[in-house]
C-alpha cells in the first residue's frame, strides 16, 4: 500500500526519537535528513534497476549498462539511465549489515556518494556520522543503528511513496526541527501556511522562471511548484502530474549557510524538481548572472530574508552591479537593502511576494528631517511599484514572536496609483507552540488581493496620494482598524528603530564635526 502522509510524519518522528538520547533536537536533522535521503536516493536507484532489467532482460545486463555510462560519466553529467549512480557500498541493504564501525562506514558511504554524482556534493556528505565531542562519539554506533532499523521499515521508491508525499513528509521533519530550534529556525524554515499563502498571492504560470535570494531549506520555491500544479496539473492514477503541453517552474536560489544550502539540494531532489540552488552571500555576490557580469532577472521572486540584517553601507554603496538606486540603507537594517536586490532581479512584467519586518513598512514615517528607510520606500511608491502589503499575525514565525507583513511589488500593476493593504493579524488559529493560517484564513487574504477589495476590518485600498500624506507609512494597521485596539511596538522593532536613531545621531556628529573643522572652530 502507497505510504501516505501521516503515515511518513508517524515514521519519520520515529526515527528522530531512535537518536533522542545522545542529541538534542535541533541536531536531529542533521543525522536524519541526510540518511532519509540516501535511502531515497537507493530505493529510487534498485527500483530503476528493475526498470532497467525487465526492458533488457536481465538484472546483470542492467547494471553492466549502468556502469558502463557511470565510467564513461553519462550519469554524473544527468544524462544517464539512472538519476543518480549509487554505489555497492551505500545501497541501503548494505548499510543495513553493517554492524561495526557503523559511524564510519556510514561517513564514507555518503562521501562515496558524492564522489560518483558532483551534483550531491556538498549537499548529501556534510555531516560526518563518526564526530566526536570532547572525545566521545556524538551519536554512538548503536544509536545508528537504531535509526537504521526504523528508516528501514517503509520503502521509499518510486511506486511506493509520491514525491509530494514524501516531500511534505519531509517539510514536516523540517518543522519540527524549526520548533525544537527557536530562534535559529528562521533561518531555514519559513512556516508551511505562509509559504502557500505567498505561491498563492503569486499564482505561477507554467515555464515561470521562480527565484529566491535566501532560499533557506527551498519551501518558498517548492511552494510555487506545488502551486503550479493544483492549478496546471491533471490528475493521472490519483497523483497530480504536469501535463507535457505546461512547461514546468525553472527554479533558482541562493543560500549563505552550507547546511542550509545542502537541506534545500535534498528538498528539491526528494520533490522531484529541478532546482538550481547555489552556495554564497547574495548581497556581497549574487551568485546568477549573465556573462557579462549583469544580474539574472526573473518573472517571480519570493523571499524571507533574515530581518533587520546588518551590512556595512559600503556594501550598498559600492556595490558593482546597480542594484541600489532608491537609496543607501541603514547598516543596522538590510530589509530595503534585500528589496532593492529583488527589484534588481525582476523582468520588466515581474512580480515579487518578501515576507519582512512589520517595520520596514513604517520605521522613519512620522519624524522629522530624513530618514533612510523612509526614503526608499517613498521612492518605491513614487515610482508605483508596491502593489499590496498584508499584515500577518503574531507567533507565526520560529524565530520571532512578532508579526510580519508580506510585501507585494508589482512592475506591471493591474490597479495603477493604488495600493491594497491588508490586516490579516486576526486571521490565525491558535496551535502549540505556534499559531498558524488555517486553509479559510490563506482562502480570505488571496481573494481580497486577487479581487482587489477593500472589506471593513480586513483590508483596505489607498491611492498614492494617502500614503503620501501619512509619509509612507505603509502598515495596515494605520489603514484598518480592529477591535480599536492600538498598534503595540514589539520589542525587537523598539531595538531596531534605537540602533537607526544612534547611527542618525553618530552621522549628525560627523557632519557637524566636519562643519566646525571648515569654519576652523574643530581640530
Amino acid at each position: 500500500m502507497p505510504l501516505d502522509i501521516p503515515m511518513l510524519e508517524t515514521w519519520l518522528w520515529d526515527a528522530a526519537c531512535a537518536i533522542r538520547g545522545p542529541v538534542d533536537a535541533p541536531k536531529f536533522k542533521d543525522y536524519i535528513l541526510p540518511l532519509v535521503f540516501l535511502k531515497r536516493l537507493s530505493d529510487v536507484f534498485e527500483d530503476e534497476l528493475a526498470r532497467l532489467a525487465e526492458e533488457y532482460g536481465s538484472r546483470e545486463v542492467a547494471l553492466s549498462l549502468v556502469e558502463e555510462e557511470r565510467r564513461h560519466g553519462i550519469i554524473a553529467e544527468g544524462r544517464g539511465l539512472v538519476r543518480f549512480y549509487i554505489p555497492e557500498e551505500a545501497r541501503w541493504p548494505t548499510l543495513r549489515r553493517q554492524s561495526e564501525r557503523l559511524g564510519e562506514y556510514l561517513t564514507d558511504a555518503v562521501r562515496k556518494v558524492a564522489r560518483e554524482n558532483p551534483r550531491l556534493s556538498g549537499v548529501i556528505d556534510l555531516v560526518d556520522f563518526n564526530a566526536t565531542a570532547a572525545g566521545q562519539r556524538i551519536v554512538p554506533d548503536e544509536y545508528l543503528k537504531k535509526l537504521i532499523e526504523v528508516l528501514s521499515r517503509h520503502r521509499l521508491g518510486l511506486s511506493d511513496v509520491e514525491p509530494d508525499i514524501l516531500g511534505r513528509a519531509y517539510e514536516y521533519l523540517l518543522r519540527k526541527f524549526a520548533e525544537g530550534q527557536g530562534q535559529s529556525a528562521g533561518e531555514f524554515y519559513t512556516p508551511r501556511e505562509v509559504a502557500v499563502l505567498m505561491a498563492r498571492l503569486l499564482e505561477p504560470e507554467p515555464g515561470m522562471t521562480v527565484y529566491d535570494p535566501a532560499c533557506g531549506s527551498g519551501g518558498l520555491l517548492i511552494k510555487c511548484h506545488l502551486r503550479l500544479l493544483e492549478t496546471h496539473g491533471v490528475v493521472e492514477n490519483g497523483h497530480r502530474r504536469l501535463p507535457p503541453q505546461h512547461a514546468p517552474l525553472r527554479l533558482f536560489g541562493q543560500e549563505i549557510n552550507p547546511a542550509t544550502y545542502a537541506m534545500a539540494r535534498m528538498n528539491a531532489v526528494i520533490h522531484d524538481m529541478e532546482a538550481e540552488i547555489r552556495l554564497g552571500d547574495t548581497m556581497r555576490k549574487p551568485a546568477f548572472r549573465d556573462e557579462a557580469g549583469r544580474l539574472l532577472r526573473f518573472d517571480l521572486v519570493v523571499a524571507n530574508p533574515m530581518w533587520n540584517q546588518e551590512f556595512p553601507t559600503d556594501v550598498y554603496e559600492n556595490d558593482p552591479y546597480g542594484r541600489f538606486p532608491y537609496g543607501t540603507p541603514p547598516a543596522s537594517t538590510a530589509d530595503w537593502g534585500w528589496l532593492q536586490h529583488m527589484l534588481a532581479s525582476l523582468k520588466e512584467t515581474g512580480r515579487m511576494a518578501v515576507v519582512l519586518d512589520t517595520g520596514a513598512v513604517s520605521r522613519g514615517s512620522g519624524t522629522q528631517g530624513t530618514n533612510r528607510e523612509r526614503d526608499i520606500r517613498k521612492r518605491f511608491v513614487e515610482a508605483d511599484l508596491i502593489e499590496a502589503v498584508v499584515l500577518l499575525p503574531e507567533n507565526l514565525f520560529y524565530n520571532t514572536t512578532a508579526p510580519g507583513i508580506i510585501l507585494v511589488v508589482n512592475r506591471r500593476k493591474r490597479h495603477p496609483g493604488e495600493i491594497l493593504l491588508i490586516n490579516a493579524s486576526n486571521l490565525f488559529a491558535k496551535g502549540r507552540p505556534k499559531n498558524y493560517l488555517a486553509e479559510e484564513h490563506i482562502e480570505t487574504i488571496a481573494r481580497l488581493y486577487h479581487g482587489w477589495q477593500a472589506e471593513e476590518g480586513l483590508s483596505a485600498i489607498i491611492p498614492l496620494e494617502e500614503a503620501a500624506r501619512n509619509d509612507y507609512n505603509l502598515s495596515p494597521s494605520r489603514y484598518v482598524a480592529q477591535n480599536g485596539g492600538e498598534e503595540v511596538l514589539p520589542l525587537e522593532e523598539a531595538v531596531v528603530r534605537l540602533r537607526e536613531a544612534e547611527e542618525e545621531r553618530a552621522e549628525a556628529d560627523r557632519r557637524l564635526a566636519e562643519a566646525l573643522r571648515a569654519l576652523g572652530l574643530w581640530r
